[in-house]
């Protein structure tokens, strides 16, 4: 009875046992997704990952960041805004999935709830928004990689592939017995072992987390002035810029040190002193200084003296890559510490660069595009660097000037300098010098496809308010075609200049590619963006013209764009059938399309003229030249009531702004009108359309159908519309501003 007592117990106890033990050797749970919150102005092409979820903060509404496209949009748009817009949040926020996607020619502009989306031609880059719910066995990044804004001092001599961050061990002496300690490192699998080598003293491994700094994708050099002038850039850019500059990451490989130079074509590489050639491990310090140094296992990573080295950083080793950083200590002694004594000396600090202002009457953004192809020789392609450089020095590089870069073209295209590198002449020759010749074909187009992608961007140095300049240097013909290459860059706002070095003659015409490559390629086909030059010794005298026509701004026509490169003029119909709540109405017309286009006084300017029998100039072209106050004076226009003479109307906006618009702005007239006129449109409609005026007529309920189509340009059906009642006009902003851009796109480039 007391065996079946005690065996009931037994069993009692190995259950429970059981049961306790089960939730321990239950499987891990699967790691929670973490959610990184953003701001409302935080655009998505300012984040370098092509999918990820982040958490929008609450009323994201009211900062009416703004938003391009309906559905797929322009990657300057503010991620909260664009989810808000496609109806994945509403205004008080909540987390979404940004998924990255390739550029597209046109972005519909749409208002929806409660958000109002801009249009936009062209855009490299675009992104969609879906709930913030992620598949199943999906995690995304939880922090977000950013273009980086201000300097970062971090290391770029490494390559991305060293194996992942390890702890250094801090040694203390203890108990003079030979024992052996395993540690295990806190952000690896790895473990550290160490066996004292005197029987009298032992070393204990200590783990403690080594400071480490987040590495951060730098987009340019990496000087940290460079990365300064990069913030002060964005601060002085005009917020209206919408064409160039897109939030692009630099995807293509930078020089980590303009002062190495690069390897010769075949030449063996050598590995800097400072580069490491395995993973740093950690280093155990022996006890007794005495003894044989030790070597570590991997040649060591240069210590930094900068004071962001030891600032602590929160490690997140799922998602974000990180690097060791050993903090310098003067009193080590370099032979207990694993570096040898060279090593141990800090490597002289550059002295800091000095910005130059630079030439203001050349404020441009240039990019040579020098040719690397092995046809071209070494003799020749040294002179070549040396035009470079002498364009460099004639041009006088500064912030407030022009910008400089280079990127060198064989069988694919590389930058050498970006625009951002260097901010006066001296360095940018500098650098010019240390150019090593990358070899390859003569592929032109795929350089001209390079720079209209990745070139020109924010990340890069593009400043946005100065012109885009391509300068193609080629030695002979190019091996591949690049009409268009070319025409895609143009579109984007870049001028196209080429300086063709012993080009083609009669009898080698047959071995082109592709026949008058330069006329396909230049910004305009008058002579003025292409410079022949018949030999390559001649070269030199090609510096002063070139330069000349690069700062002559006012010419180079492939920075105009549709929405830059008007005089835009409202004729506006204030007669008595309007009435006042439609005449309102109407101003918001007026007010969403003046809202598409980049206002200045250098970019579009808007006029406006309201008439019944009599006419008033309610906005000279040029008196606002700021779009917000431009577009509370077009609210503030009184309506006036009274007949309808819209023929009179058309002549006084021919003299009273068409008279003062400028040679390079395409004139554009929108006429609004509810009636038929009571006196004739025909001939001031065709007084006008000699002028070069681009005419539109809008009619509502009454308007007459056949004095619409005097009014427009021909073809009628592209400048004519109709709608029955007034609260529909916004229907047709989205289209007008969409045959304004395609009209600017077609016209001829000679």
């Amino acid at each position: 009875m007391i065996r079946a007592s005690l065996t009931a117990v037994c069993l009692a106890l190995v259950l429970s046992c059981a049961c306790w033990a089960k939730p321990n050797g239950s499987k891990n749970k699967k790691p929670k997704q973490v959610v990184p919150a953003i701001e409302c102005d935080v655009r998505a092409g300012k984040i370098n990952l092509p999918e990820f979820i982040a958490k929008c903060p609450a009323h994201c509404k009211e900062t009416k960041q703004q938003v391009y496209g309906s559905g797929v949009f322009a990657s300057i748009s503010s991620i909260c805004n664009a989810a808000i817009h496609s109806g994945v949040l509403t205004n008080t926020g909540g987390k979404v999935i940004v998924r990255k996607m390739a550029g597209q020619n046109i972005y519909k502009g749409s208002n929806s709830n409660g958000v109002r989306s801009l249009s936009l031609p062209k855009w490299r880059e675009s992104f969609v928004i879906s709930v913030g719910k992620p598949k199943k066995g999906v995690i995304y990044p939880s922090t977000l990689d950013y273009v980086p804004s201000r300097p970062t001092y971090v290391k770029t001599s490494q390559k991305e592939a060293i194996s992942p961050a390890v702890t250094t061990a801090l040694p203390t002496t203890t108990t003079p017995e030979p024992t052996t300690t395993t540690t295990p490192e806190p952000t690896t699998t790895t473990t550290t072992t160490t066996t004292t080598l005197a029987p009298t003293t032992t070393t204990t491994t200590t783990t403690k987390p080594r400071a480490a700094v987040h590495k951060v994708r730098d987009a340019g050099s990496s000087h940290p002035y460079l990365a300064s002038r990069q913030s002060q850039n964005e601060q002085g850019k005009r917020p209206s810029q919408v064409f160039r500059g897109s939030a692009y990451p630099n995807r293509f490989p930078q020089r980590a040190s303009a002062g190495l130079r690069r390897p010769e074509a075949g030449s063996p590489i050598r590995r800097q002193p400072s580069s490491p050639v395995a993973p740093a491990f950690n280093r155990v310090q022996p006890a007794s200084p005495e003894r044989t140094p030790t070597r570590s296992q991997s040649n060591p990573v240069p210590r930094s003296t900068d004071s962001d080295v030891h600032r602590k950083v929160p490690l997140d080793t799922t998602q974000t890559r990180v690097e060791p950083v050993d903090a310098w200590k003067p009193d080590t002694n370099p032979y207990e510490s694993g570096f040898n004594v060279r090593e141990q000396e800090p490597a002289p600090r550059a002295p800091e660069p000095v910005a130059s202002q630079g030439d203001p009457n050349c404020m441009v953004d240039l990019a040579f595009l020098m040719d690397g192809s092995w046809s071209i020789g070494k003799r020749r392609f040294k002179i070549q660097k040396d035009f470079l450089s002498e364009v460099a020095q004639v041009i006088s590089v500064g912030v407030a000037g022009p910008m400089m870069g280079v990127i060198q073209y064989g069988d694919d295209a590389v930058t050498e300098i970006s625009l951002r590198s260097y901010s006066n002449s001296r360095e940018v020759k500098s650098a010019i010098e240390k150019i090593g010749q990358k070899g390859g074909l003569s592929n032109v187009g795929k350089a001209l496809s390079y720079i209209n992608k990745h070139y020109f961007s924010d990340a890069n140095g593009n400043r946005g308010a100065a012109p885009n300049v391509a300068v193609v240097l080629v030695d002979g013909w190019p091996t591949d075609k690049v009409e268009e290459a070319s025409r895609l860059a143009r579109e984007s706002g870049i001028n196209i200049f080429f300086v063709t070095i012993e080009g083609p003659d009669d009898n080698e015409k047959q071995n082109l590619v592709e026949i008058n490559f330069v006329d396909k390629a230049v910004c305009r086909t008058n002579g003025f963006f292409s410079l022949p030059v018949t030999s390559w010794f001649a070269l030199r005298k090609a510096v002063q013209p070139l330069v000349k026509r690069v700062c002559d701004t006012d010419r180079l026509m492939c920075s105009k764009t549709c929405l830059n490169a008007a005089d835009i003029a409202f004729v506006i119909d204030g007669s008595s059938s309007v009435g006042t709540g439609n005449f309102r109405t109407v101003l918001q017309f007026v007010a969403n399309i003046t809202r598409e286009f980049e206002i200045s006084d250098t970019d579009t300017r808007v006029g406006a003229v309201q008439y019944t029998y009599e006419q008033r100039l309610e906005l000279g072209f040029g008196q606002y030249n700021n779009k917000a106050e431009l577009l509370n004076a077009i609210k503030r226009i009184n309506y006036w009531s009274g007949g309808t003479s819209t023929g009179a109307a058309i002549t006084y906006a021919a003299e009273q702004l068409f008279s003062k618009s400028k040679p390079n702005k395409r004139k554009i007239m929108i006429v609004i009108t509810d009636g038929r006129s009571y006196d004739d449109v025909r001939v001031p409609a065709l007084a006008v359309h000699s002028q070069g005026v681009i005419a539109y007529s809008i009619g509502i309920a009454w308007a007459a159908q056949d004095e619409l189509e005097y009014i427009a340009t021909d073809p009628d059906k592209e400048h004519s519309f109709f709608v029955d009642d007034f609260d529909n006009l916004y229907k047709f902003v989205s289209k007008i501003i969409s045959n304004i851009c395609q009209e600017f796109n077609s016209q001829p480039r000679n």
